[in-house]
């Protein structure tokens, strides 16, 4: 292996996040993890850094006359001159071991370039170990390099020959493919070329054609799978055979459910057929789920296994059973713990998520916390006393009984007290900084628990450590904690972490909004890469997914908050927009809130009239029609933008556009019965972003600009298939339901419901959705919202409130919003800037960061502003301006709210 892996890997982080997106409670989402390797500070990707510095040796190896290389986010594709191939087909993966790359990399080189087949592979060996990391997407961990074969027949001559060439090489199965034997090739069906489709839920997705030529959904999911219309080849069926004939059939065991899943393996529950006792079944999958000192599932299962054994018999510490093979997976038996995750039973009590707490409650959940910290630190400390760090310390690991006795759970990287090490994996809440080891890792952890009991925002004081003086300030404000328990955390963790990060607080003067908007302002412009293509402001990992120029995630949305929030023009970060909408990234996609109708708008919004138009033009020239309903990217959006232009400019043709978006939209909404009663998963979102609160917009617009009735009674429609979606919470307050959830938030809960509800309000009286508004007037009201953003946090609840008041300072509601924004700041660049979600990075976009919370303050603050009008969302500007009553809040019940 070459040093740049080493080099590169442990510099960019230590930490393979294993911890929540912040605000999912309960759930994990490692798509965040990949993009906090290239960056301490922000959502990036490792291809972004636009250096040769670390790529594989074999890229660089002479091509043949004709031959073209081409960088693709992480890859490097090598297509030979007038290659036709087709759009789809069965293609070839190979995968790898950071130690094998090279080596398999030139097989395939001198295998396919003499013969004129296009491939392609990973640029790095970083970018490899990132694809290979414990929490990678699963489908495609260890895919080294893809080849696409011209036909079934070439597919079969490739997979024999260069399989016999690639024979013994190591490398993870692909999940989502079919292996060749026991070696490293794989092949799946899938698209050649990059089309789109909308599916079920409305997202946009990459497509292939089914054998009516209709685009379909290019399933990408870990588990093989054949498309309906094709027939396995007959040269595939012995492999797929093969790859059924291992099962776990023949064990002791049963599984009865899946846990968890990652890149390493499962979790699953099910029982000892020997003594009928619940166990958990842990699996590690080899050369898959590589930590920070690339070690493999399969040897942290084994690790695990050898630390149980040692701790065995410690209050908390599960018993530990067999330790087997199944095929070439490593599993380990354990026993069941009947519990919840510490941030589960954390969030059913939490009494800051609740208006209606008292005194006493406050105090009953100091006792709880007290009582599960003292737990959770004897276990740790009989740990050090048996010689052995734990080292992963988080929420999620500590689980809660039916009796509030506690149990820790996950030793895969537990370590010596002799090591005196770090560990290689961790959750950003409770890692410690690079230079602490052995028994201070969990020292640093439990200081970490302290805050995070009382106050679930630990993530951030990775990104500073003065911040924890903040949280604990806050802690104090609510909780009747005890002298000096809060101080020891503080003084551990701003002690053993004082060489990480920016080492003052910012100050949050909500009496001064100039002070506000300068500060903010700055670290925005601070952040800005003109020189670079891809995105100008650092935003949610989205960005890379949906493009660098939109509303939500991109330029446009920080550009034009900057203007309505009074910090000026900037030129050159305008030039920077208007270059890239004339010739957009390929992918680029087409909404209001997500693509090109969005930089239009931004365009005209700051005077480029023409370049607006021109931008229009390249969204209207796309197939657009088969879109969804949904306001972010979907037909509402776009019929919102179409209004705005058709008033602006009297052109017939985008009246006829404008007509067309609407009719579809009408066509297609259904009536109130046609959602489920629940909001994603298996079914479309409700909310105002997407779900059916968008279409509400569009056809209240309709209204305005007609006067037809028909698009109030629409409308209504369109409102009653979201509050279908919501749930009314035993303290009145309602949220939109998820099934296991609620949510509150105005990207995709109940606010943004409620923002559509106003405005109905504001032009037909309607008793349920006066009530519903009084309910959900109340979801933005809570003093808890772990994130600070516009669409899934503070700043969302802020704009709304704001938005609802003629004098929005005068409303207590809305100054303690304000202030509480506070609890969320960084420093960076000698201003004030926010994390974006998950609160892993700082991000600056409208959505998830410090631009959305600048928007939403301007909306608070605005009566002081030097501007005339409010600020508010691109096309939504809210015409609703009487406060509705609080309907009165009782004692919690029920599903989880979601403000955590």
């Amino acid at each position: 292996m070459s040093h740049t892996v080493n080099a590169l890997i442990p510099t960019a982080t230590m930490i393979a996040v294993n911890g929540p997106v912040i605000g999912e409670a309960g759930q994990m989402n490692e798509r965040y993890e990949a993009f906090c390797m290239a960056s301490p500070l922000f959502y990036d990707t490792l291809h972004a850094q636009k250096t040769a510095d670390g790529w594989f040796p074999t890229a660089d190896r002479p091509l043949p006359g004709g031959w073209r290389r081409v960088e693709q986010d992480d890859w490097l594709v090598f297509a030979p001159p007038e290659l036709d191939l087709p759009m789809q087909g069965w293609k070839i993966h190979v995968s790898a071991c950071l130690d094998n790359a090279e080596r398999v990399l030139d097989a395939v080189w001198d295998y396919c370039v003499p013969r004129g087949i296009e491939f392609k592979f990973l640029r790095s060996e970083a970018a490899l170990w990132l694809r290979s990391s414990k929490y990678a997407p699963r489908g495609y961990s260890g895919k080294l390099v893809t080849i696409y074969p011209r036909d079934d027949a070439a597919c079969e001559t490739m997979l024999r020959e260069l399989g016999a060439v690639l024979d013994g090489e190591p490398g993870p199965y692909i999940l989502s493919d079919l292996r060749w034997g026991t070696g490293p090739l794989h092949v799946r069906y899938g698209g050649f070329a990059p089309l789109h489709c909308v599916d079920e839920a409305g997202q946009v997705v990459l497509a292939i054609a089914d054998d009516t030529g209709k685009l379909v959904p290019d399933r990408r999911t870990p588990v093989f799978h054949v498309p309906p219309w094709l027939t396995l080849p007959d040269f595939l069926v012995p492999h797929l055979a093969a790859r059924n004939a291992v099962t776990v059939a023949d064990l002791p065991y049963t599984i009865e459910s899946v846990l968890h899943f990652s890149n390493g393996g499962g979790i699953y529950r099910g029982k000892d057929t020997r003594s009928g006792a619940e166990v958990v079944l842990k699996e590690g999958r080899p050369h898959a789920g590589l930590d920070g000192t690339f070690k493999d599932a399969v040897s942290r299962v084994e690790r695990e296994y050898e630390m149980l054994q040692r701790l065995a018999g410690i209050p908390g510490i599960p018993k530990v059973g067999d330790l087997f093979w199944v095929g070439e997976h490593r599993f380990l038996s354990m026993e069941y713990v009947d519990g919840v995750p510490l941030n589960k039973a954390l969030v059913r009590r939490y009494p800051l998520i609740d208006q209606a707490a008292t005194p006493d409650d406050f105090a009953a959940h100091t006792e709880w916390a007290l009582d599960i910290y003292r737990q959770v630190e004897t276990a740790i400390l009989a740990m050090h006393e048996r010689g052995v760090v734990y080292g992963d310390l988080h929420m999620f690991n500590v689980v809660v009984r039916s009796d509030d006795t506690v149990a820790l759970l996950d030793f895969e990287v537990a370590s010596t007290v002799e090591e005196n090490t770090r560990p290689p994996l961790g959750n950003q809440g409770f890692a410690a900084p690079r230079t602490v080891t052995g028994v201070d890792v969990d020292r640093y952890g439990l200081a970490c628990l302290r805050l995070a009991l009382f106050l679930p925002m630990t993530a951030i004081v990775w990104l500073s450590r003065p911040k924890a003086r903040q949280l604990a300030d806050v802690i104090r404000e609510h909780f009747p904690v005890p002298d000096g328990f809060l101080d020891e955390a503080v003084d551990t963790i701003t002690a053993l972490g004082a060489t990480t990060g920016p080492q003052e607080l910012v100050r949050w003067d909500t009496d001064d909004w100039p002070y506000l908007r300068e500060q903010m302002a700055k670290a925005i412009l601070a952040t800005a890469t003109p020189e670079r293509d891809d995105r100008l402001f650092p935003g949610d990992i989205e960005q890379f997914r949906l493009g660098g120029l939109g509303l939500a995630y991109g330029a446009a949305g920080v550009l034009y908050a900057l203007d309505v929030a009074g910090a000026g023009r900037h030129p050159q970060l305008e030039e920077w927009l208007l270059r890239q909408a004339k010739q957009p990234p390929p992918g680029t996609l087409l909404g209001l809130y997500d693509g090109m109708h969005g930089v239009a708008f931004t365009l005209d919004h700051l005077g480029y009239r023409q370049e607006a138009l021109d931008a229009l033009d390249l969204a209207l020239n796309d197939d657009w029609s088969q879109l969804g309903l949904d306001l972010i990217g979907g037909l509402s959006g776009i019929g919102l933008s179409l209004a705005h232009f058709a008033e602006r400019t009297g052109e017939p043709g985008l009246r006829q556009a404008l007509n067309r978006a609407v009719e579809l939209v009408a066509e297609r909404l259904g009536d109130v019965e046609s959602v489920a009663e629940t909001s994603g998963l298996d079914h479309p979102y409700a909310g105002l972003f997407r779900g059916s609160s968008g279409p509400a917009l569009l056809f209240l617009r309709m209204y305005d600009a007609t006067g037809d009735e028909q698009f109030l009674d629409r409308a209504a429609v369109a409102l009653r298939q979201d509050l279908r979606r919501c749930l009314l919470r035993d303290n009145g307050v309602m949220e939109v339901n998820e099934g296991w959830r609620t949510m509150p938030y105005l990207g995709v809960g109940s606010v943004g419901i409620g923002f559509a509800l106003d405005e109905y309000l504001a032009r037909r009286d309607d008793d349920q959705f006066a009530d519903a508004s009084r309910a959900i007037h109340g979801a933005a009201l809570s003093r808890m919202y772990v994130q600070p953003g516009v669409y899934a946090g503070r700043a969302g609840m802020l704009l709304y409130l704001a938005g609802r008041t003629e004098r929005p300072l005068d409303d207590p509601d809305v100054v303690a919003q304000l202030r509480r924004l506070s609890w969320h700041t960084l420093p960076l660049a000698g201003g004030i800037a926010f994390p974006g979600d998950a609160l892993l990075r700082l991000s600056m976009d409208l959505a998830t960061g410090t631009a959305g919370v600048l928007l939403a303050v301007a909306a608070a603050c605005h009566d002081t502003a030097s501007h005339d009008e409010p600020a508010h969302l691109p096309l939504l500007a809210p015409s609703a301006r009487t406060r509705q009553p609080q309907s009165p809040a009782s004692p919690r019940r029920g599903l989880v709210s979601n403000t955590l």
